[in-house]
């Protein structure tokens, strides 16, 4: 499976640690992070740095983690299940301001790639570069948005455009009707707001796993790369969302529930919303007591972690603000 981690925070942090435990996921990978103070001269879009080579064997980001820092980064790391091997199929991408990535895959991609580029103006058609899944599916989010040159978007903007690709998405694999779910864990930014889904179109098996963790400081607490998140108040400074938890502390960590999205505010308010739609089963439904693990897990990605604490479930239409 592809892997993904995203760190928001009041303060910047140094871009990422390698981790040379575990080296896989060595199809490329790529970075992306924003300014810690706007520049007029260089512009609000964020910087990316991808490689078609192993994270944990690159020397050129080493040195660009050793001398870097911003309040917003996205970083991924790839294991291909679309697409060759090309830098133009490294996540994240970006549009403008906008930043993009996806873990997951998207069924019977190759059945409705011409239809969904139907819904693309000649610039965003012209935009993709790669033959992933993933960057057409951001071609499509940018259809949606109002104006996806704008420097300033609302955190409603980008929540109804994810939830219009997803809809537009499920739309065509059921059109010629595909044998197997998609996988659409999303996550795109401004800069300052973020909006991540955890979502599949089925409603009988889990999505690709995806957890959050929250405090005031996260920082190195013994040799040998053992982090903890510490909440000292009840301020939110740092957010982590990543496909798997990234430390051994269980209490630091909770799994995002199936077929919601989480936004992340530029207040570093973090809600989380369900995404009601026919794939989506409520508390009350007589179908709901639990999501078969064996579709994602087959496909690796679903985290091992499964005794890590989830979000206690919200009523449909209810968002609210996490603190742990």
């Amino acid at each position: 499976m592809c892997r993904f981690v995203i760190y928001k925070g009041t303060s910047p942090v140094q871009l990422l640690r390698l981790d040379h435990r575990r080296p896989i996921n060595g199809d490329g990978f790529g970075v992306g992070w924003y300014d810690c103070m706007h520049d007029e001269e260089l512009g609000c879009q964020p910087c990316i740095f991808t490689s078609v080579t192993p994270a944990w064997n690159n020397v050129n980001l080493v040195r660009l983690t050793e001398k870097i820092k911003s309040p917003l980064v996205f970083a991924h790391v790839r294991a291909t299940t679309a697409g060759s091997l090309s830098l133009d199929n490294c996540h994240p991408w970006h549009f403008g301001k906008l930043m993009f990535m996806h873990n997951g895959g998207i069924a019977e991609f190759p059945k409705i790639k011409r239809r969904l580029q139907t819904y693309l103006s000649d610039e965003l058609f012209n935009f993709v570069t790669g033959n992933t899944d993933s960057q057409w599916a951001f071609a499509l989010f940018l259809s949606k948005l109002p104006d996806p040159h704008a420097n300033q978007f609302s955190t409603q903007e980008l929540r109804q455009a994810m939830i219009e690709t997803i809809a537009s998405i499920n739309e065509m694999t059921e059109a010629v009707n595909a044998t197997e779910p998609s996988l659409m864990n999303f996550c795109v930014t401004d800069g300052e707001s973020i909006i991540a889904t955890r979502y599949i179109n089925s409603r009988h098996d889990e999505a690709a796993s995806l957890w959050f963790s929250s405090g005031t400081t996260f920082s190195e607490y013994a040799d040998g790369g053992h982090y903890k998140m510490s909440k000292t108040d009840k301020r939110e400074n740092i957010i982590l969302i990543a496909s798997e938890p990234l430390t051994f502390e269980k209490a630091d960590w909770m799994e995002i529930r199936t077929n919601h999205m989480v936004v992340v505010t530029p207040k570093m308010n973090l809600l989380q919303v369900p995404i009601i739609d026919n794939y989506y089963v409520q508390p009350s439904d007589p179908e709901y007591g639990g999501r078969g693990i064996d579709f994602a897990a087959a496909k690796g990605f679903l985290s091992s972690r499964r005794d890590v604490n989830p979000i206690p479930e919200t009523t449909p239409t209810e968002t609210h603000s996490i603190a742990l």
